[in-house]
């Protein structure tokens, strides 16, 4: 069986409580994404002892493929990273085959499985992430026989940045094949600490990427990391558009995101020309009262995005279904979908 999308990124299970005061105790921001360091070790335990805990499936990247899927006719999605062998993956499996996402796991049996420990403050969240299992991801897996068969066969490719602290060889070999065979590479930025600390690894794959998702912190830390020295969002995103590109078919789009604000969408007139045009695209409001929990807002909309894309959408309609995604997603609690399925009209 083949799958349109392919996706590569961190499999976590998110350990999701609304006690605020972790985030003093643990020294976390309000609104932010980070890797846990020795400090934060027993912040997992704790939210596990927590009794408003909730498990649920995470991993950005493994979230926007669920969106995908939520959009898409079944069995258009595959994805994997690295899991242990333990309960916690079985969880992740669980979820991902309720929602029609079809895994093909790498296990270490020697490592358990990656968590995300999420701190909910009012529409807020700070995620910090043990990896686990999924920092022992290798390229070795993804060209085995049957899994690169699966890539061969797809057409979309979503990478989720947070790998990029994994295994570039892995994304560099998906990025060569969409290159090779003039198919669609996306990926997202995911976090700012990416682009200030993971700024080489990011550059050496950013010339495979078609479309580039991020959201305004994002955008202004990668702006930081490269010397770029202005803080407009749309500037920004034309400098990615036109940074360097191999596939000279597919000039570069840039989707920068700005939760309840305006999505600033810039693209490269060519892959050999410094222009770029931007589009603003509006974003419904959503009243406050209606709105539970924006973990997982960003991984929505691009995983509408994504399936809306892949269904043959134009971009920009592809960009309205993402917001819609988002819209529903920050209904609920966690990076989750409502069920039964919603389907988008215009």
């Amino acid at each position: 069986m083949s799958y349109k999308v392919f996706g590569l990124g961190n499999p976590l299970l998110d350990l999701q409580t609304r006690d605020s005061s972790l985030l003093a105790k643990y020294d976390l921001k309000d609104n932010d994404a980070i890797l846990a360091e020795p400090q934060h070790e027993a912040i997992y335990d704790e939210v596990m002892a927590k009794s408003d805990v909730e498990y649920t499936a995470g991993g950005a990247a493994q979230n926007a493929m669920r969106g995908a899927q939520y959009v898409l006719p079944a069995d258009s999605t595959i994805y994997v990273g690295c899991v242990g062998k333990d309960a916690f993956a079985d969880q992740l499996r669980a979820r991902n085959e309720e929602a029609g996402l079809r895994t093909e796991y790498l296990v270490d049996e020697n490592t358990p499985t990656g968590t995300c420990a999420v701190i909910l403050k009012d529409q807020h969240r700070s995620m910090c992430t043990r990896l686990g299992a999924a920092n022992n991801y290798s390229e070795k897996h993804l060209q085995s026989e049957n899994i690169w068969r699966l890539v061969q066969s797809a057409e979309y490719y979503y990478i989720g940045g947070f790998h990029l602290t994994v295994c570039v060889p892995a994304i560099k070999a998906l990025g060569e094949h969409a290159t090779e065979n003039n198919k669609v590479c996306i990926m997202n930025l995911s976090a700012p600490f990416l682009c200030q600390f993971f700024k080489d690894q990011m550059d050496s794959v950013l010339p495979y990427v078609d479309i580039l998702i991020g959201n305004e912190s994002e955008a202004l830390a990668y702006a930081e990391s490269h010397s770029i020295d202005t803080n407009d969002i749309a500037e920004i995103a034309k400098k990615l558009a036109v940074s360097s590109k191999v596939n000279a078919n597919r000039p570069r789009c840039v989707i920068i995101t700005q939760g309840s604000d305006s999505t600033i969408v810039a693209r490269a007139e060519s892959t050999s020309s410094d222009r770029a045009t931007v589009d603003v695209k509006q974003v419904e409001k959503m009243p406050a009262d209606q709105i539970v929990d924006t973990n997982g807002a960003g991984d929505a909309f691009a995983g509408g995005f994504l399936g809306a894309l892949a269904s043959g959408k134009s971009l920009d309609d592809s960009i309205e279904v993402g917001h819609w995604l988002a819209s529903l997603s920050i209904k609920l609690m966690g990076p989750n979908f409502p069920y039964p399925r919603q389907q988008y009209s215009a």
